[in-house]
């Protein structure tokens, strides 16, 4: 029976905000995602008037990055421009990776569609945010949702929401789930990958796994437990001043992630337990076989004291002993042969 096609883990290189707003610096970005061998390559669209009140606290994982300031100040000068927009569209079409961005309003989603974005990303954050769920549902594209901190009974609410809004009917625009831990970084007790599972058994909706973990390990792992998309923060260099660098990949680290989970993939197989063509010769070799352990005249009736199991596999299974012993033989058979049914009558 032949394997199906290979399905692919669709791997997301998450730059964010982590071009410090230089676009010379995003257009790296999205070419250290497309040499990687990324699917697709995501940004953030947002404007900090419609997300956050001046005054707000950073979380502390910005403050130790970021220093002094408040949330409206850092994500001031994080914001894309429509030029910034258009370059990083236009270079990832030259790349051939696909552009994505997070918007956090519903002015930057319109954008986004305007550009002629193929899936939705829904941050962590905005899982509540109910009103701007149903905004980007009605869209009909399709829906990648982040989960980080939120409860089981919450993600629950957001898919149903999703699926009223959707155009022709629940999840007509093909959801996915990630499961999160909102931590930068993410310890990895506290990451509950087998949540995950759990998400996808209860709603029944594929899933997948935004990793906020040092390292590639975790994200390896989450594809090998069934994880449908891989969604991981990376930057050109680790050491530079801003609220992600600190916790993402650099451009080689996520390369070796991307080889890793192609070969997860491969791994993965299609589930069906039998025996690959590859096995079959090994197969023979250290089974065993009903096996004459004295000679046997020719008419006699065979006895188990007759018998011995013994390599290759090449003979007569000993899942059939019982159906071999009270026959006769056909012919004379030696000490040590392998019995084929077609020595016994």
């Amino acid at each position: 029976m032949a394997d199906p096609i290979v399905k692919s883990t669709f791997i997301i290189a998450e730059a964010g905000v982590n071009h410090n707003g230089s676009l010379d610096m995003a257009l790296q970005l999205v070419d250290a995602a497309a040499h990687a061998g990324a699917d697709a390559v995501k940004f953030q669209t947002f404007s900090a008037d419609k997300l956050v009140r001046r005054g707000a606290e950073k979380a502390l994982y910005q403050q130790k990055a970021t220093g002094a300031g408040d949330q409206y100040d850092m994500l001031k000068s994080l914001e894309m421009s429509v030029e910034m927009h258009e370059c990083i569209l236009k270079r990832c079409h030259e790349r051939g990776i696909e552009f994505m961005s997070t918007a956090f309003d519903e002015d930057s989603f319109d954008y986004l569609v305007s550009l002629g974005i193929k899936r939705v990303k829904v941050p962590s954050g905005e899982i509540t945010n109910h009103p701007f769920l149903r905004h980007m549902a009605s869209s009909g594209l399709p829906i990648i949702l982040s989960t980080g901190m939120a409860t089981i009974d919450e993600v629950r609410e957001a898919a149903e929401v999703v699926g009223r809004a959707c155009p022709g009917g629940a999840f007509a625009n093909s959801l996915v789930i990630l499961h999160c831990t909102s931590n930068y970084p993410a310890a990895p007790d506290d990451v509950n990958l087998l949540a995950m599972r759990t998400i996808g058994d209860e709603l029944g909706v594929p899933v997948g796994y935004s990793d906020h973990t040092l390292g590639i390990t975790i994200p390896i792992a989450a594809v090998g437990m069934g994880a449908e998309v891989i969604e991981k923060h990376f930057t050109l260099d680790k050491t530079l001043a801003g609220p992600d660098h600190g916790a993402s990949l650099d451009p080689r680290e996520l390369t070796s992630m991307v080889e890793a989970i192609r070969l997860v993939d491969r791994a993965r197989g299609n589930g069906v337990k039998e025996p690959k063509e590859s096995e079959l010769p090994v197969r023979a070799l250290v089974r065993r076989s009903v096996t004459s352990k004295y000679a046997i005249a020719a008419g006699a009736v065979i006895n188990a004291s007759d018998l011995v199991l013994l390599r290759p596999g090449t003979g007569i299974s000993p899942a059939e002993l019982n159906s071999v012993t009270g026959r006769r033989a056909i012919r004379d058979i030696s000490a040590g042969e392998t019995l084929q049914w077609s020595d016994l009558a």
